[in-house]
């Protein structure tokens, strides 16, 4: 029981501190713009996409392997 109230306070804590970490100011953001004008954001997309289907394919594979070894486990 005490355990579980811990928790929970911890859960209000963090939920509290996340509100606070995320109240900025209303401001243009002159970084995305600068790099929207020079065509610098599509750039991070791509790279952003492409890290992003890297790790989805290695996700991919290694649960291929791992299904092949318990099928292996399973056989003996």
């Amino acid at each position: 029981m005490k355990n579980h109230k811990i928790k929970n306070a911890a859960l209000v804590a963090f939920l509290c501190l996340t509100f606070l970490a995320g109240a900025q100011p209303a401001a243009d953001p002159e970084m995305a713009d600068t790099m929207r004008q020079d065509g610098k954001i599509y750039v991070v997309i791509g790279v952003l996409a492409i890290i992003f289907a890297a790790i989805i394919l290695f996700l991919i594979y290694l649960e291929r392997k791992v299904k092949k070894l318990e099928d292996r486990q399973n056989k003996k």
